[in-house]
């Protein structure tokens, strides 16, 4: 298949002022721009065209800003309902389902959404690029882009929180091109941020771009592709937990596109987005229609991620008030930010593996939960068409008779460290 794909055009556009620009390789935003903003793909194919399955996730490469396919990709796997769908009274809920269950067809084995960007955020990059790729993560998306890159040779620095290190399990060793630092135990998400943005001060990095790289956004895009072009339709609803809300945003940039199709419908999807209680900035601003994110103190915010199950959903800077943002998405479909417990979550999980026959991660627990919830209260009809995004599922199953192994830290560092020090012993890994 390598040999025989070609890149589908494409020029950046600005949400901001609508410029248009050319993408220079790894542009993440319109220096032009005086607003904070997030830059969009313009695709030449206009009309979707889905390739062979044999393809992976690059099925749907009409619609990436890739240069190249990487070996060991799947694409989401849409599916109709039959046992969720019955205890909810919903004659036509779908779920997108990210991860590993082989029953319905879905073979991603990090068993994670973060797989769609990763596979697209690297085959953005060139083939020659000597660089070392940085990603800062709470868990999946580092395991997603350690497993991309050990199986393609990319080289890449993750960065994460020393308390979610339980998240990098794989199925065999990774290639030494991988390497893995760490802030120390009672540091989140935000300090492994704060660490790899002193790592990106040394020559010989770069940034992953998180939100603002449009191959992460059009990566996880591919849920809704999947889903529209196996039910023919765009559907009425999209439920998704969210931390950063990228997925959200990917979502709502898809369905533009696919009204642009014209095979699809033009209805815009309602955002039914979710956080997991007590951690839910996002839900605390969208409830007073406020643009910018409510203060939140640092301790607070780090007590309530110790407290929440979905440890995945814990970004405190989310794309949320940058223009294109979670914000605008949720204006522009009519959307609403949704709260479950860690108990509703869990009970959503029993449910949903009793009824779909596959155990979810915690974070699809917390959109399952609002979904339930959702139909309870006589919010959706019984004939909407609705798309239940599962981010992450099938762990156990994959995990099941297999052995793992856990890629361990080659430094740790305070949540606090010097630049100088951090940048001198990280490109020290890599000599």
């Amino acid at each position: 298949m390598k040999e025989d794909f070609t890149p589908t055009a494409y020029t950046l556009e600005c949400v901001a002022t609508g410029r248009e620009l050319p993408d220079e390789g790894w542009t993440l935003d319109d220096r032009q721009c005086k607003t904070p903003s997030l830059v969009r793909t313009r695709y030449e194919q206009k009309v979707l065209r889905v390739r062979d399955d044999a393809c992976g996730f690059y099925k749907f490469a009409d619609w990436l800003p890739v240069k190249r396919m990487l070996k060991g990709s799947s694409a989401p796997v849409t599916y109709r309902s039959e046992g969720l769908a019955g205890y909810l009274g919903l004659k036509n809920l779908y779920i997108t389902f990210n991860g590993y269950f082989p029953a319905v067809g879905a073979r991603m084995t990090t068993c994670s959404f973060k797989e769609t960007e990763a596979f697209s955020v690297c085959a953005r990059a060139a083939e020659d690029e000597q660089r070392v790729l940085v990603v800062a993560s709470a868990g999946n998306t580092a395991r997603a882009f350690a497993r991309v890159c050990s199986d393609n040779g990319i080289r890449l620095l993750l960065s994460v929180p020393y308390d979610n290190l339980d998240a990098l399990w794989f199925e065999e060793p990774l290639d030494p091109c991988v390497k893995l630092i760490c802030c120390e135990r009672g540091g989140d998400y935000f300090d492994a941020i704060h660490l790899s943005n002193l790592v990106l001060k040394g020559e010989g990095f770069y940034a992953e771009g998180g939100a603002k790289n449009v191959a992460r956004r059009d990566g996880m895009a591919t849920t809704v592709l999947s889903a529209v072009t196996t039910i023919g339709r765009i559907p009425d609803y999209y439920f998704q937990a969210v931390g950063s809300g990228t997925g959200a945003i990917a979502a709502w940039e898809a369905n533009l596109r696919l009204i642009e199709d014209g095979h699809y419908g033009s209805n815009l999807m309602k955002l039914m987005v979710s956080q997991n209680a007590p951690f839910v900035p996002m839900y605390n601003a969208w409830r007073v229609d406020s643009r910018e994110m409510l203060p939140y103190d640092d301790d607070k915010a780090r007590r309530d991620v110790e407290i929440i199950d979905a440890k995945v959903l814990s970004n405190r800077r989310p794309p949320y008030g940058i223009r294109g943002g979670l914000y605008d998405a949720l204006k522009a479909t009519g959307g609403e930010v949704l709260v479950a417990t860690n108990a509703q979550a869990r009970k959503a999980a029993k449910l949903f593996k009793e009824l779909e026959g596959v155990d979810i991660h915690s974070a699809a627990s917390v959109a399952a939960a609002s979904l339930i919830k959702a139909a309870a209260d006589g919010r959706i009809a019984e004939d909407a068409v609705v798309m239940l995004n599962i981010t992450g599922g099938g762990e156990e199953l994959f995990k099941a008779d297999r052995p793992m192994w856990h890629l361990r830290p080659s430094l740790v560092f305070p949540l606090a460290p010097e630049a100088d020090d951090v940048v001198a012993k990280v490109e020290a890994l890599f000599r």
